[in-house]
């Protein structure tokens, strides 16, 4: 989602924005492939490959973006960052979450709000209530680190591993009750919080933090000879593992999504990293994708109103699965679509001063 500059204002790096307007092409065609034409997972060539690593690709983003080399961690500066933060992501939520509801789900509103209230992904507008979860456990971790006279990679790291030990108790359902499984319930202060979606992907905020923190040695290490091919086989072995081959069992499964979620991430940031030139505001790819990634949080917001419903197509590509690149180029061509609606239907919310601080989170200047 956006993000704001709290500290001090510094030139923003086009290849990230571009990359994030990537990301946000990704969200909006699988839910297209989900939601619009009736895909299924199971039987979809495509939704494998979309809901792979696009959320975690977000999350790492906006923790990249989240690090600031010359923040003073004042209390007065900790509660207004926070403040804020709870502002831009609460009340667009709430807003479209009850919008939503009313727009497509008219003859059963009721039904709808418990029912999406209950799920963990709350009818899509789980992301912005889980991204606050992370500023806020960020926020008050790097607040407390500040304490500290000796700066050290060590507390940074502790909290990466942390999360990912949460991460993994999800996919161990003989040993938690709240982990995925055929009992597991889907329901509790977990499920209807989201903070389940919290423990699935905070480790890649962290992650993206990191790497921000430490990016000469992470420049260092990317540009050494063979890590790029090291990572490219990692990611096709660990990826054709969990979406085709289906060796490991259950509680070990995990392990090689695991293992290609961060293989495909670092493989997409190395990529719009190294072509940094091609997605700049130079080219025409680098200021569509960049002017995507500067309105992720009002595209994200917007797109389930404008997802056409077309389950023929799905029927076909559910059918038919080897049809890989019409599957993605369906999925993609009615995505650019919805995506045109959202931006249009933005920029007129926009004009509104009221409107732009309190459903986008930006401010007139």
């Amino acid at each position: 989602m956006e993000q704001t500059n709290y500290i001090t204002k510094k030139p923003r790096l086009e290849w990230i924005d571009a990359m994030r307007g990537f990301t946000m092409i990704l969200v909006v065609a699988y839910h297209v492939a989900l939601q619009g034409f009736g895909e299924t997972p199971k039987l979809s060539s495509s939704m494998p490959f979309l809901v792979l690593f696009r959320m975690p690709l977000f999350f790492f983003i906006s923790g990249f973006l989240a690090y600031k080399a010359n923040a003073t961690w004042s209390f007065r500066e900790f509660y207004s960052m926070t403040a804020k933060k709870i502002r831009i992501q609460i009340v667009p939520t709430i807003v479209f979450f009850f919008v939503s509801i009313i727009i497509l789900c008219p003859s059963n509103i009721e039904g709808a709000i418990v029912e999406k209230f209950h799920s963990q992904t709350k009818g899509g507008y789980w992301f912005t209530l889980v991204l606050l979860y992370m500023f806020i456990v960020y926020y008050v971790f790097t607040f407390i680190e500040y304490r500290f006279s000796k700066k050290t990679f060590i507390p940074i790291c502790i909290l990466w591993l942390l999360s990912i030990g949460a991460y993994e108790t999800i996919y161990q359902p003989h040993y938690f009750w709240y982990a995925y499984g055929n009992k597991a319930p889907k329901e509790g202060f977990l499920y209807d919080s989201s903070l389940i979606q919290l423990m699935m992907h905070f480790q890649f905020f962290i992650y993206g933090n990191i790497v921000h923190r430490y990016w000469n040695k992470f420049e260092k290490l990317y540009e050494k000879p063979g890590f790029y091919l090291a990572i490219l086989l990692i990611a096709f072995v660990s990826s054709m593992e969990c979406m085709k081959l289906h060796l490991l069992k259950m509680e070990w499964t995990n392990l090689s999504r695991t293992i290609a979620i961060y293989s495909l991430l670092t493989l997409t940031f190395l990529f719009f990293r190294y072509y940094q030139k091609s997605f700049s505001k130079e080219t025409r790819l680098g200021r569509l994708l960049q002017y995507i990634g500067t309105r992720t949080l009002d595209i994200y917001l917007l797109h389930f109103l404008f997802i056409p419903y077309l389950p023929e197509i799905g029927q076909y590509f559910n059918t038919h699965r080897q049809n890989f690149v019409m599957d993605i180029t369906a999925s993609f061509v009615v995505a650019a679509i919805v995506i045109g609606f959202c931006v249009l239907t933005s920029n007129i919310l926009r004009i509104s001063p009221f409107l732009k601080k309190y459903l986008f989170g930006r401010e007139n200047k």
